[in-house]
């Protein structure tokens, strides 16, 4: 699948403004959230990379609805012991999920779904990251 490129079938002025837009909304949740501060790199420490990801989300027929962009680090340049100690991801089991959903089910409750745009942002990290 090929990814959108930010500027690509707009005109110029048109494609500014495009761009600027998608990079609002992950911007501005740093800005809410007071996850990301700018400040000098200390000497001896390793700033770790960053990029960014463009993508389209679409419609149940492949309609593009909204341009995305997101901010990821390149953890694929973090070491072991230096950049951090363990890595791990919460997340439930597909049995645990079936259990719960046959469980509302059984007793007749509604579920709701819901997502949280800045879902991320919300974990604690006890250790200071340098970004560039």
């Amino acid at each position: 699948m090929e990814e959108p490129w930010p500027m690509k079938g707009y005109g110029r002025q048109y494609g500014i403004l495009i761009y600027l837009r998608r990079y609002g909304d992950d911007l501005a949740g740093f800005q809410k959230l007071k996850v990301l501060n700018l400040v000098p790199l200390p000497q001896g420490k390793l700033p770790i990379g960053t990029r960014w990801v463009f993508t389209n989300k679409k419609d149940d027929s492949g309609v593009i609805i909204r341009d995305k962009a997101h901010l990821v680090v390149k953890g694929f340049y973090q070491q072991e012991g230096i950049n951090y100690e363990e890595v791990f991801a919460p997340v439930a089991r597909l049995e645990v999920i079936r259990i719960l959903l046959a469980y509302t089910s059984y007793m007749n409750f509604t579920v709701y779904q819901m997502d949280v745009k800045t879902a991320f942002l919300y974990g604690k990290v006890k250790e200071e990251i340098y970004v560039c």
